[in-house]
């Protein structure tokens, strides 16, 4: 369960790896910011490429319908460039890679 003095956390699976996601950063940028790499192209949820499922937790979208058919939806698929994790949540990313961390 999320602790409500620290934002979401978001696990990728099969990584293991996991991220706070604060309300301000949808799930793809969040994971961007702790240096993992999700598939993306578009960014604003139409063209799928990012699509992934989430096997635990809730999620808001930044725009009205995404991308995603309504059984996509109903079998929890998610597209993280327009979605806002709620909860801790659990998505499951085979192509998700862990980048090196950048010197500053």
């Amino acid at each position: 369960m999320s602790d409500s003095t620290r934002p979401p956390l978001v696990r990728v699976e099969p990584l293991g790896v996991s991220f706070e996601a604060p309300d301000s950063l949808t799930i793809l940028e969040a994971a961007g910011f702790a240096n993992l790499r999700l598939p993306r192209s578009c960014r604003n949820g139409t063209c799928r490429t990012c699509l992934c499922r989430m096997t635990a937790g809730r999620v808001r979208y930044t725009i009205e319908w995404p991308g995603m058919s309504r059984e996509e939806k109903a079998d929890g698929y998610i597209l993280p460039c327009v979605a806002i994790a709620q909860t801790d949540v659990v998505i499951e990313v085979p192509a998700a890679i862990e980048m090196p961390e950048r010197s500053a």
